[in-house]
């Protein structure tokens, strides 16, 4: 089973998540709307990781990819991490109160609490070899050199220019189901 993780304010509807749909049609994929709320988002994730006995791939977009790193090393899976968020307890303080909701254009609140919970789902001792990092320095969101600093040994594709939602990532898709083959 594939699990795409989507980012913050981002669903399972979103514009990669729909490009991974299409792609891995046919094969065991699933991209969940997760809670805004980061205990509630991991829970949902280790029951679905659980459900398939741990037989599960990731891939990760920006918090999802903070998440994917977490869920990588708890349940020792392979990962791909797009524009990984390495540090949302400190990126995210920026969007306290109300935030957007990127699925319908709602908000919802976004609270000191939810940073709190961050905390919780920070790992050290990764095995690296587990993981593909997708970085694009253009990235507007995030510092791509915060990725690299922590992830220096798995597999790194870094790419001028770009955008945090991590333009044509359609070309390493093979490369991806190469990797989970």
């Amino acid at each position: 089973m594939i699990i795409y993780i989507h980012g913050f304010g981002s669903s399972g509807y979103g514009h990669k998540a729909q490009q991974f749909r299409e792609y891995f049609k046919g094969e065991a994929f699933i991209a969940p709307s997760l809670s805004y709320i980061p205990e509630l988002a991991i829970r949902t994730l280790e029951e679905l990781i659980e459900s398939y006995n741990g037989d599960v791939k990731l891939i990760g977009s920006s918090l999802g990819g903070f998440y994917s790193l977490y869920l990588s090393h708890k349940y020792n899976v392979q990962a791909i991490l797009i524009n990984p968020s390495i540090h949302p307890y400190i990126t995210l303080q920026k969007v306290l109160g109300n935030a957007p909701s990127f699925y319908d254009e709602s908000t919802f609140t976004w609270m000191s609490s939810h940073i709190d919970m961050l905390h919780k789902y920070k790992v050290e001792g990764i095995c690296e070899e587990n993981i593909i990092t997708l970085l694009q320095k253009g990235d507007e969101t995030l510092d791509y050199r915060e990725a690299v600093k922590k992830l220096p040994n798995s597999k790194l594709v870094i790419e001028e220019g770009g955008s945090h939602s991590f333009d044509k990532v359609e070309r390493h898709f093979t490369m991806i189901k190469d990797f989970f083959n």
